[in-house]
């Protein structure tokens, strides 16, 4: 029986590979990825494109743009919904939002928006808190694919009960049903949401500051990636936040350890709403 430690370094050295091929080929710098999460996220590419290794895999994204395109789908974990984590909306609109009523203009990012249900949703909140109109939301993500999904703003008809039920639980206070149209087996958001929502396509790891935020929303995202990765990105939101604003991040996330954590207050933090001190 060959010795598993071997294989486990075979297998170590394999995804390394990997990774620093498409890197060098794609500029796509998965390399500081939670290691156990992205060797998952191979292995199940393998399954999927029906190889049998990971040098078989390796050879197929260096030729194959689309085989890229679905891997990195699928590395760059797309989980979402609309009121995804109501609490944190809650929260939100109860506690962040009358901080942001008194400034003239509000920039909001939403870094990693995947298929845009989270954008549509701060959009709809801030249109029923009366902000929607000198407020801008940047929404982007790293995979061009699932940016283009969440241009159109179409979603599946199965998703609205979960969705009506957060949008209630999140504390909306209008009929669900006014902000989109049904249409066969899927639903189609009024556009005037994306009237002020700019999608575009960004990479926390490699690409730089592009602007100035009121509010920085990164949840769930940096989960992903081991704490040298996590600083990084930590680096760039701390760069693009103002003074006195808010970065919002997942349940499984905090600024605690991290190179600016004496640069942040906690200003609600069961929701783990971090305020940049002025």
């Amino acid at each position: 029986m060959p010795d598993p430690s071997c294989e486990n370094r075979t297998e170590s050295e394999q995804v390394r590979s990997l990774l620093s091929a498409i890197h060098e080929r794609y500029g796509v710098d998965l390399r500081d990825y939670a290691r156990a999460s992205i060797t998952r996220r191979i292995q199940g590419t393998i399954r999927a494109e029906k190889l049998a290794s990971i040098p078989q895999l390796e050879r197929r994204l260096l030729v194959d743009s689309e085989c890229m395109e679905r891997f990195l789908i699928a590395a760059t974990v797309n989980v979402t919904s609309m009121f995804r984590d109501p609490a944190f909306y809650r929260a939100f609109r109860a506690e962040v939002i009358p901080q942001l009523r008194p400034r003239p203009f509000l920039r909001i990012w939403h870094a990693g928006c995947s298929t845009g249900e989270e954008a549509f949703s701060l959009a709809i909140l801030l249109r029923e808190e009366g902000l929607a109109e000198r407020c801008r939301i940047y929404a982007t993500d790293v995979n061009a694919d699932v940016l283009a999904k969440a241009k159109r703003g179409v979603f599946p008809l199965h998703a609205l009960r979960e969705y009506t039920r957060n949008y209630i639980a999140a504390g909306g206070s209008q009929a669900f049903s006014m902000y989109y149209t049904a249409r066969y087996e899927h639903v189609l958001f009024n556009r005037t949401l994306a009237g002020n929502i700019v999608f575009s396509q960004h990479n926390l790891v490699a690409d730089g500051p592009f602007n100035e935020f009121d509010v920085i929303l990164c949840r769930n995202v940096m989960i992903y990636f081991n704490q040298s990765l996590a600083n990084r990105v930590h680096d760039l939101l701390f760069a693009s936040l103002l003074p006195a604003s808010f970065l919002c991040l997942g349940a499984s996330e905090s600024v605690q350890f991290t190179p600016h954590e004496s640069c942040y207050q906690t200003f609600q933090a069961e929701q783990r709403i971090y305020q940049k001190r002025a």
